[in-house]
């Protein structure tokens, strides 16, 4: 069972506010960091009722089932768009040591398992006027979710699932927060590039992203996606999903 004392015993001498339930604990790190949360405060959340994901969609971690947790950050307002990487780089680490095998990312912030969602990341900013006040690194895992039945059992997947066996969450946070701490660190560098990069399984085929059709020539160093639209043209895109586009017909 996660508890404040297991997680304190995690921790060590690291900030952490735990919350049995919460509506969103990036809602509560922005809410901390606003107060002067230290950086590398952790916020968590046994149950997460309206978290954030992005396109505006929701994220509902059930209690005792998931990691739901939100890291305080001042980071480099050029390296904001690395935040994500970090964390999706970070979840990755922690699965692959917990036993999951074929992890991989798909752009811009999930974490699979066999290509069926294990993870989400979202990242969000605190501007003061134009100024960088700072920034939290949210992050949420599948740890014992049970998707039989539901409408996401062929699109999700739980990590003890993934692994085949019961985990602690208290060793699996200490995995993630210690993955989150290198690799943070390495926010301003390639080397945390290269290896996002690594882990990112892109499609192939035609997709449709934002209404654009096209082919996807890659991603930058911020982590934004190239598509060679049919017109020609190249489009960075920072936001959005990619599907699979409809074939097209000839016309008469």
């Amino acid at each position: 069972m996660l508890d404040k004392g297991r997680i304190s015993c995690v921790l060590g001498d690291r900030p952490f506010i735990w919350r049995r339930a919460t509506g969103s604990t990036n809602a509560d790190a922005l809410d901390w960091l606003r107060q002067g949360a230290p950086t590398g405060s952790l916020v968590l959340a046994d149950e997460q009722l309206q978290g954030r994901g992005r396109l505006g969609r929701g994220w509902h971690t059930p209690a005792g089932a998931a990691l739901a947790l939100s890291i305080v950050l001042r980071p480099e307002s050029q390296d904001l768009p690395r935040l994500t990487m970090a964390g999706a780089l970070a979840i990755a680490g922690m699965a692959d040591e917990a036993g999951a095998r074929d992890v991989s990312l798909k752009w811009p912030n999930d974490v699979q398992v066999g290509g069926l969602k294990l993870a989400g990341v979202l990242s969000e900013a605190l501007w003061q006027g134009d100024r960088l006040a700072g920034a939290v690194l949210g992050m949420g895992v599948n740890v014992r979710v049970d998707f039989r039945g539901s409408p996401l059992e062929e699109q999700a997947i739980s990590l003890e699932t993934a692994c085949g066996c019961s985990l602690d969450r208290a060793r699996l946070l200490a995995l993630l927060v210690n993955h989150a701490d290198v690799l943070l660190q390495q926010a301003g560098g390639d080397a945390l590039y290269r290896a996002w990069r690594q882990r990112l399984k892109l499609p192939t085929s035609r997709v449709e992203v934002n209404g654009l059709q096209g082919f996807i020539e890659g991603v930058d160093r911020d982590g934004a996606l190239l598509l060679r639209a049919e017109t020609g043209q190249l489009h960075t895109l920072y936001s959005g999903e990619a599907l699979h586009a409809p074939k097209a017909t000839d016309g008469h």
